[in-house]
């Protein structure tokens, strides 16, 4: 029996996944025992960062 990737392991499928570039036998590889909780928790996580990078470089920009 083999064993069940972690939370960190989907945080680097996620971020690779963000980026697009995947191999197909790694993304075949994560399909096969990733908790999809785990995929969900990291891509919010994710999106939350990179919302708040976004604006933190508008708002040094727009600064006077």
């Amino acid at each position: 029996m083999s064993k069940k990737p972690g939370f960190l392991y989907s945080v680097k499928a996620v971020l690779w996944s963000f980026v697009g570039l995947r191999r197909k036998r790694d993304f075949d590889e994560d399909q096969q025992g990733m908790n999809p909780l785990h995929i969900i928790v990291a891509a919010l996580l994710a999106v939350a960062l990179f919302i708040g990078l976004l604006i933190t470089i508008v708002k040094l920009v727009v600064a006077k």
